[in-house]
């Protein structure tokens, strides 16, 4: 896998446990408002993304469209979050409680299974060769598969930020 992808993963994740290691499992579950997901919410939600986008490569290494796409501008409709893109029912996340370590240890599992899996792939070029459609983002070439985890997750670290300040506020 391309490394400049990988350090990314890594460095999203990283920012991500920053914004939630430290929380109360209070605070992780309170939803500043009953129209929002809890910050634990969010967290589970990334979870299911990440083993849904596993599950999608997969698919698309054995089954995927031969055809080269053109590359999508992908972290520009992904890190807009004044487009509000909603949830497919499959990674939806449960409504919790979740407890704050339950939740880290959940994404370090997801982490490693995605990472263990690429790492299998002995001809990473074939996943600039091979497409399968994303719920919101069309028809994408399997790296852009890969892209999308990251820049998904710095998408929702912005709003995790977002709902520490109104929880924070109103306790």
């Amino acid at each position: 896998m391309n490394i400049l992808v990988n350090d990314q993963l890594d460095e999203t994740r990283n920012n991500l446990l920053t914004e939630i290691t430290l929380l109360s499992d209070t605070q992780f579950n309170s939803k500043p408002d009953m129209n929002m997901w809890s910050i634990a919410q969010v967290c589970h939600h990334l979870v299911l993304v990440e083993q849904a986008s596993l599950k999608a490569i997969a698919w698309g290494l054995r089954d995927g469209e031969n055809a080269k796409k053109e590359r999508k501008k992908i972290e520009l409709l992904m890190l807009n979050r004044t487009k509000k893109i909603d949830a497919p029912k499959i990674v939806e996340p449960d409504s919790g409680p979740f407890e704050v370590q339950q939740i880290i240890d959940v994404l370090h599992e997801s982490r490693h299974k995605l990472q263990t899996f690429l790492s299998t792939i002995k001809d990473p070029s074939i996943l600039t060769e091979k497409s399968v459609k994303h719920p919101a983002l069309g028809d994408l070439s399997l790296d852009q598969w890969i892209e999308q985890i990251y820049l998904h997750e710095q998408r929702h670290i912005e709003q995790i930020k977002e709902i520490k300040l109104l929880v924070n506020a109103t306790s």
